[in-house]
């Protein structure tokens, strides 16, 4: 399949690419290499552009003439999301319907899209299904919301079908030791604490000691980015399957009922293996940020029809901040400084994975659900940089 990858040059983008390059796919990358790098780009082409240059992106689609995309470029980070709402809400949601008008333009009419755990905000049940009602708490989760609401009102109207996969905590590295994180600016926990193992922070900050979990810290649900990209390549031979004639479909899983997004950037979060947090409150006392009165997704089916379909991409037990802590040191053998601070804008207390549809559905399993294997991974990559 002819595949066109925005953001394919980032840490999640270019694991996904290369994954895609092993299973035989024709790719153009598209990335403005703002958080990416090219020689992370192992298979297809390249160019160089950004979501915002119309021109640009319209004569990449035109000339490569993909039959499917692949929609990564976003930027990610909870906190700065905070500081920063018109700009994520301009390159998350104006930047993507820039995408989709050339796509329609084009005739593309399939589209895989990342999205992320933080557009369920503080879910009422764990682990949470596609089903939960949309509550993000902070402007990423809200921007990925309305992606995600224009992608369903699209598939109504149009001859267009997508899958979105909503990422939980995505972290380690290529075991091959092709590709890792490489940020300019390291915001996830477990890099942040590898750097600080090596000795580039003098401590690691973990935020909010007093959350209503067993330790107090944040609990998340971490995937092997290897694990996540296997995901994608399955989610792609889904949506490659042809799916009944006309533009009206069920759309499934989601629960939208108001507007109100892993997320990537370093969570309050981390367990152990089988542990799921308690259920929790609306409400985020540390923050003071109310979630939203909830998008209720009109549909939690199976995605049958093949027209429209949500899935989470977890492993269903989390670990706490101050496990995955414990673990990188061990993992290290440097017993490396930490600092305990208060709570963080926007991170929910607790984000695990119900991830039965995406089992189902592409008879997805994963390889690497082991969290000293994850960190092992990223610990090689860190110490070759």
């Amino acid at each position: 399949m002819k595949i066109f990858v925005t953001g394919g040059a980032g840490y999640i983008g270019s694991h996904v690419v290369k994954a895609l390059g092993r299973a035989g796919h024709d790719l153009l990358v598209y990335d403005n290499l703002s958080t990416g790098h090219a020689w992370a780009v192992l298979a297809g082409q390249f160019v160089r552009g950004d979501l915002g240059d119309r021109e640009r992106l319209d004569g990449a689609i035109a000339d490569f003439r993909p039959e499917a995309v692949v929609h990564f470029a976003a930027s990610i980070q909870v906190e700065e999301s905070t500081r920063r709402p018109l700009w994520y809400y301009r390159n998350n949601v104006v930047h993507s319907l820039n995408l989709l008008d050339a796509m329609l333009r084009h005739g593309v009419r399939n589209l895989l899209y990342s999205s992320t755990a933080a557009v369920y905000g503080i879910p009422e049940r764990i682990p949470v299904t596609e089903a939960a009602p949309l509550k993000p708490i902070n402007p990423y989760g809200a921007s990925k919301v309305m992606v995600e609401q224009v992608l369903r009102d699209l598939a109504r109207a149009e001859d267009f079908r997508y899958v979105a996969l909503r990422y939980f905590n995505v972290a380690g590295a290529d075991p091959e030791g092709q590709l890792g994180q490489a940020y300019a600016e390291a915001t996830h926990l477990i890099t942040r604490a590898l750097k600080t193992a090596k000795g580039e922070f003098p401590r690691l900050a973990v935020y909010g000691t007093d959350y209503p979990t067993p330790d107090g810290t944040c609990l998340r649900d971490y995937i092997h980015v290897n694990d996540l990209a296997a995901a994608h390549v399955l989610a792609l031979e889904r949506l490659a399957v042809p799916s009944p004639p006309g533009p009206t479909c069920a759309v499934v899983g989601d629960t939208p009922s108001s507007p109100g997004q892993g997320g990537g950037a370093i969570p309050g979060t981390a367990g152990e293996s089988g542990r799921t947090a308690p259920a929790s409150q609306n409400e985020d006392a540390g923050t003071g940020v109310r979630a939203g009165e909830g998008i209720v997704p009109e549909e939690a089916g199976d995605g049958a029809d093949g027209r429209a379909l949500v899935m989470n991409c977890g492993y269903g037990h989390g670990f706490s901040v101050s496990e995955v802590v414990a673990a990188a040191k061990r993992v290290t053998g440097v017993d490396f400084p930490v600092v305990y601070e208060g709570r963080r804008a926007g991170d929910p207390p607790a984000l695990i994975a119900d991830s039965t549809r995406l089992r189902r559905l592409t008879g997805w399993t994963p390889r690497h659900d082991d969290l000293d294997f994850i960190i092992r991974t990223a610990w090689d990559w860190e110490r070759k940089r």
